[in-house]
């Protein structure tokens, strides 16, 4: 009884954080938006070229949702609550990294109440690299590792050599059981856990909502209710995860599984590399291609260039700075043979700072050296046993 008392005590506490008290007026106004009989925000399926975006809704449609339910007289005042809940990952962009909220025609979905913070979600690094390895094996355009994805793959597979096996397995299980689920709620799913991981693996340069808390003091009280595994791979998990897949029986690793498996990613971590790298030279020729098209052309290709590499779920898309992609999504609606001059000039720094620097890094460069400075020595000794016998 003493026990029931105490635990009863503990949930309180917990209820009655300042975090939780945060998360769960969040969750009421994202309850009452989703709820179609009180005049919630709409949300649709939306049909573009050759493919359909399921279950999204516009940043306009959020940030009116907001003035108009809460009281909220300025715009610009609406737009940073929305961002505000968007940092915490109740609703995120479904084609950006960056969690935050804009007044126009940006789609936006609902997190999965799995993924919601108040679940106290402190996941490990164990967790982070079985999803980014994961994403390396489905062959989806929307799914491609972004650059600080890839670079801190290739850091986990350094920090995790000895155990590599066991994450690759549980990928590969996971991979195999999506693949048996309807492809609209697959969609869905993947991009929740992305988003889920934009929050507490977000991009470079953004804040972390999950290091500004008090949560390290709420592990002290009640280190049982922090939930650290995502997919399950501790056995203290006690709710199932829409992508949850039981933990397999792992045999003794061996040194020929690690190299093969390590020689498997660098394989994958090299091609998605030359992939973005040549998507990205694709853009910047196109754009400046269209520098030298007839003015009666113009506006067809700017469309063109727009739905191939910015719009979303576009077959190539780049990866645009928020700033760089605001500015573009403006010229377009004005289409000259200019539109793109920003975004290209972005695209141009990244190649020169990071798809050449990659290069210059690479096994088939470092390879190309090596056999340069063999004949260079090898000569040099021919040409030395040549003057020695004169």
């Amino acid at each position: 009884m003493a026990q029931g008392s105490s635990d009863m005590e503990t949930a309180d506490q917990e209820e009655s954080s300042p975090n939780m008290i945060v998360y769960r007026k969040i969750e009421d106004i994202i309850t009452r938006m989703q709820d179609d009989k009180t005049g919630g925000v709409p949300i649709r399926t939306v049909k573009s070229f050759l493919s359909k975006i399921p279950s999204v809704v516009t940043g306009v449609d959020i940030v009116q949702w907001l003035m108009k339910n809460l009281n909220v007289d300025d715009l610009a005042e609406a737009i940073h609550l929305g961002s505000l809940i968007a940092a915490q990952g109740y609703i995120f962009p479904i084609s950006d990294h960056v969690l935050t909220l804009k007044d126009d025609g940006t789609f936006y979905r609902f997190q999965a109440p799995y993924f919601w913070p108040s679940n106290c979600w402190e996941p490990e690094n164990t967790d982070y690299a079985i999803y980014l390895c994961k994403r390396t094996m489905q062959n989806k355009a929307r799914l491609e590792l972004a650059d600080y994805e890839a670079e801190n793959l290739a850091r986990l597979q350094r920090a995790f050599a000895r155990k590599w096996e066991f994450i690759f397995m549980q990928a590969e299980a996971q991979v195999k059981i999506d693949r048996k689920k309807d492809k609209t709620e697959r969609k869905i799913l993947d991009s929740q856990e992305r988003a889920f991981w934009d929050v507490h693996r977000p991009v470079p340069g953004c804040v972390n909502t999950t290091e500004m808390d008090i949560r390290k003091c709420r592990r002290m009280k009640n280190p049982q209710r922090v939930k650290k595994s995502v997919y399950g791979v501790t056995e203290d998990s006690q709710s199932q995860s829409p992508v949850h897949m039981p933990s397999q029986p792992v045999r003794k690793t061996t040194k020929e599984d690690v190299r093969k498996q390590i020689t498997f990613l660098n394989v994958q971590i090299d091609r998605h590399c030359l992939k973005m790298s040549k998507v990205a030279e694709r853009f910047w020729l196109a754009v400046q291609d269209l520098k030298k098209q007839p003015l009666l052309d113009v506006a067809t290709r700017v469309e063109d260039i727009w739905q191939e590499f910015l719009a979303p779920g576009a077959q190539s898309a780049i990866n645009l700075d928020s700033h760089s992609y605001e500015i573009t999504s403006q010229n377009v609606k004005d289409p000259g043979r200019y539109t793109y001059e920003d975004a290209q000039e972005h695209i141009y720094k990244l190649m020169k700072s990071d798809s050449y620097a990659r290069f210059l890094r690479s096994n088939a460069y470092q390879d190309l050296l090596l056999a340069k400075k063999k004949g260079k020595s090898l000569a040099g000794k021919r040409l030395t046993g040549l003057m020695q016998s004169s």
